[in-house]
């Protein structure tokens, strides 16, 4: 079973317009009661989502007890198989999700929050990517954009002529060459995570090399890693970790949060770092720098003319494994506008919400904009994956940076685990 996504996508964010979504509800019949999440949400995101959902509290007597973990796609494997599973969790992605509902494990939310407001107020794309045999199973609760390049502006700033093709990219490389140590920042560590931040290097070539036809065969397993368009990708991240901040064993060992962090160094480290605008929410320098002025950023250059405007983008999905009172009340206040507007206003957040339009800098206005009018939209593509490929590609990541030279074995790994991993669907 393979839920349908929407690859281009005319509006994700709308313009800024005044909320009509209702504020948490109040409800004494839910005092002393609780409601168990799990998320991969720590530090200041935790802190985001704790402000969040203190207003539900405040005005329920309810209380949210929060888990938080970088090995979520385990946790909630197991707690599918053993029962064992909170009321409420952030998905790791709809691929997983997927397979959380032919497992029959989750809620259909159609029948817990107003679908014909959520549809209104949420883009065709994200509605179709928490929808599974036409149910409802999973809702978004704020969104990002990936590929956005991020610099410093006061080493050089490209506000006013960004490189708008992968070949300007390289020129402004070389231009700037003797400004920093390295061209690029880059860490993958994440836990048991650890791999992801690499996967949105190999999407964005994929998008915007081989466009958004290719792209979409690729995670639904039609196309297999061994193709030469999915292995020119490798190969052009490959040159990426030759030209990157301290070498293959600090790519491994720096935790993608803090991986942008030389770019503030004195003389900086690097000139550039590819990552999701939810970077300038996590505890790193970009917390306690100044937007405009201290980070900027530019989109993903074009590759392909064919594919330009192409954005990728992914979204924090919520879905419902128990029907309590309480965590029905908490799902229904999590997808409005008031709600989402708390975490905007805090940074690193764009709202799934189109009413929830507070956010606090013009870098961040500009990544909501930028997501808004996407030519071709693609939703992160091992997100869409089957668990097992998610997982083999956060591995293969791993081994590529170690040994670049074993590409075409850590390729065929992977096109084996494809064809064990899309026949058990």
């Amino acid at each position: 079973m393979r839920l349908i996504t929407l690859v281009t996508v005319a509006v994700l964010v709308a313009a800024a317009c005044s909320s009509s979504a209702t504020s948490a509800p109040t409800s004494t019949s839910l005092a002393g009661t609780s409601v168990t999440v799990i998320g991969t949400w720590g530090g200041s995101e935790q802190d985001a989502f704790l402000a969040m959902v203190k207003p539900w509290e405040d005005q329920t007597g309810a209380t949210v007890k929060y888990t938080g973990t970088r090995d979520l796609n385990a946790v909630l494997t197991t707690g599918v198989a053993s029962g064992v599973l909170p009321d409420l969790a952030g998905l790791p992605g709809p691929g997983q999700m997927a397979e959380y509902a032919a497992a029959g494990k989750l809620v259909d939310l159609s029948t817990i929050v107003d679908l014909n407001t959520y549809k209104s107020e949420t883009s065709p794309g994200l509605v179709a990517s928490g929808t599974v045999n036409n149910q409802l199973v999973g809702v978004f609760i704020k969104t990002a954009i990936k590929g956005l390049i991020w610099y410093d502006p006061k080493v050089n700033d490209f506000s006013a002529s960004p490189p708008a093709t992968w070949d300007a990219l390289q020129q402004a490389i070389t231009a700037n060459s003797s400004k920093a140590d390295k061209p690029w920042c880059l860490g993958v560590e994440s836990g048991a995570a650890s791999g992801w931040a690499g996967t949105d290097w190999i999407e964005d070539l994929v998008l915007r090399e081989a466009g958004p036809d290719v792209y979409n065969q690729w995670w639904a397993g039609k196309i297999k890693w061994t193709d030469p368009q999915i292995k020119k990708a490798w190969q052009d991240f490959g040159q990426v970790v030759a030209s990157s901040y301290g070498g293959s064993n600090t790519i491994l060992t720096t935790n993608f949060a803090t991986a942008g962090d030389p770019m503030f160094k004195t003389p900086p480290g690097c000139l550039f770092l590819h990552q999701a605008s939810f970077i300038t929410g996590l505890d790193n320098k970009f917390k306690t720098s100044t937007a405009g002025s201290d980070y900027n950023f530019f989109p993903f250059p074009d590759i392909n003319s064919q594919f330009s405007g192409a954005v990728e983008g992914a979204g924090d999905l919520f879905g419902m494994f128990h029907n309590t009172p309480a965590a029905a009340s908490l799902m229904k206040y999590l997808v409005t506008a008031p709600a989402q507007d708390i975490w905007v206003k805090l940074g690193g957040a764009i709202s799934a919400n189109k009413n929830a339009t507070d956010y606090p800098d013009d870098v961040s206005k500009r990544s909501a904009a930028l997501l808004a009018s996407a030519k071709i939209f693609a939703f992160d593509a091992s997100d869409l994956m089957p668990q097992a490929m998610n997982a083999a590609f956060w591995s293969a990541i791993l081994d590529y940076v170690k040994t670049p030279s074993s590409l075409d074995s850590i390729l065929s790994k992977l096109d084996g685990v494809q064809k064990d991993a899309y026949a058990a669907q």
